[in-house]
């Protein structure tokens, strides 16, 4: 998986992105280019047409994320609105796209384990990258934390950890509805990972809402918190007694007014597997009942149910898996799906 190292200012970083990434940039344009035909019928030039909507609203509101596109696409050889398409698909494609997942979050004294599995088609593995971000400092005590992240090339916020202890990760949810006001889910999963901790980056989403449809799980050293959003709506999934938090692809809480559509019927049963392999693991452990590195791996290699399972095969597939130890800030990805590992990577901050 390549490496693509930035530091500098908002557009410094997007230019050192953009030019690193060029080629998957380009590929995953490709890939979406089919993906928005087959899935909602539109051309690339409707889908520009779509991100032009979020473009003013990015620029006014969130105007260093929006430097960052422009130098991506500038870096890259691409139009910014082709780099501002990547960072809403989610928003242009109505909920259309299917990537699963299930991701756990686990705290205990020792550990901060924040860990997924992001399943999606086996074209686009080849266009994830390690985003590695130092920002220059700005004066005043506004200092934001540098960040690493696993992403699709030219999509600026992903699933990863920052050097401050916080993390996200992310599911796919199809509900109903989408607001352009609200900021994008891609957008939503950077602001969580410049903050300082789980509170602060919850207090951000509520703040400005959330475009469409997500479950965006955060944590920090000590804390955690199942965010599920919506176009309207944002409810917060809170840490069970065990100090975990677990989602797939599908609403858990009450959002009023708001229509799951639970379109892949097992996203309920990778959240009950999930579960009783956490309890498991508790109780055939190392005697402690706490989770440790190797379990926690572990987990994600579970075949039950297969092919729709937490280790999924098929038209869809686990691309990759991260297990992150946000109190180390430390993480190890493993590469393809995890119980046939193509490539390992250790990260550290």
């Amino acid at each position: 998986m390549l490496v693509v190292k930035c530091s500098g200012s908002p557009r410094e970083i997007g230019k050192q992105h953009g030019a690193s990434a060029a080629a998957q940039i380009a590929r995953c344009i490709d890939f979406y280019t089919g993906m928005f035909v087959k899935t909602s019928s539109l051309g690339w030039n409707d889908v520009l047409a779509l991100a032009e909507s979020f473009s003013a609203r990015i620029k006014a509101v969130w105007p260093e994320f929006y430097e960052e596109m422009e130098g991506i696409a500038e870096g890259s050889g691409r139009s910014t609105l082709d780099i501002v398409a990547l960072n809403v698909r989610t928003e242009i494609a109505f909920g259309c796209f299917s990537d699963g997942c299930t991701s756990l979050s686990w705290q205990s004294d020792e550990h901060s384990f924040l860990a997924q599995n992001w399943d999606w088609l086996p074209a686009q593995k080849q266009n994830l990258i390690v985003l590695e971000i130092h920002p220059s400092q700005a004066t005043g005590g506004n200092e934001k934390p540098s960040i690493k992240m696993i992403t699709e090339a030219g999509i600026i916020g992903k699933i990863g950890f920052n050097s401050a202890g916080v993390g996200v990760c992310l599911n796919a949810i199809r509900a109903h509805g989408m607001d352009p006001s609200r900021l994008p889910v891609h957008l939503a999963l950077r602001m969580a990972l410049e903050c300082t901790s789980t509170a602060q980056a919850v207090n951000s989403l509520k703040k400005y809402g959330v475009a469409s449809s997500a479950h965006i799980l955060i944590a920090d050293l000590e804390t955690s918190a199942g965010c599920e959003v919506t176009a309207k709506t944002i409810a917060v999934l809170p840490m069970d007694e065990r100090g975990r938090v677990i989602h797939s692809n599908h609403l858990l809480l009450e959002h009023s007014g708001v229509v799951d559509t639970a379109w892949l019927k097992d996203s309920p049963f990778r959240v009950e597997r999930m579960l009783k392999l956490t309890d498991d693991l508790v109780e055939s452990g190392d005697g402690t009942g706490k989770p440790t590195w190797d379990g926690i791996e572990g987990l994600f290699v579970d075949r039950e149910n297969a092919p729709a399972a937490i280790c999924r095969s098929g038209d869809i597939e686990t691309l990759f898996n991260i297990v992150m130890d946000l109190k180390a800030r430390r993480a190890v990805v493993r590469v393809g799906r995890p119980d046939l590992v193509e490539e390992r990577l250790e990260l550290g901050l």
